[in-house]
């Protein structure tokens, strides 16, 4: 499995636009072979931050998400609402159990 972890701090008064990309792209993503999971939230400390969480099932199902038109237009229209760069973080990840607990 493969965990996608991204982040980005809007402009001042940019955030309700750049959520609002953030969700068209979150519901399309979902729709893509390979994935997953795809979310957007806002950071509790900081309501400017918008934090990305995806798991794909695989690299080439990540790879292929990467090469979507929208994927691509999603990504620059973000960093034109973007206060720094964005952060994008990839692990290959494997389940772990916890004693206890049932295997997911």
């Amino acid at each position: 499995m493969i965990v996608v972890l991204g982040s980005v701090v809007t402009m001042e008064g940019r955030t309700d636009e750049a959520l609002a990309l953030s969700l068209e792209h979150v519901h399309r993503s979902r729709r893509e072979p390979g994935c997953v999971s795809h979310a957007v939230h806002r950071d509790a400390e900081d309501p400017r931050r918008l934090v990305f969480v995806e798991t794909w099932a695989s690299r080439e199902a990540l790879w292929a998400h990467f090469q979507v038109p929208a994927s691509k237009a999603f990504g620059k229209a973000m960093a034109g609402l973007a206060d720094a760069p964005a952060t994008l973080e990839i692990y290959d990840a494997a389940p772990v159990a916890v004693p206890g607990r049932p295997a997911a």
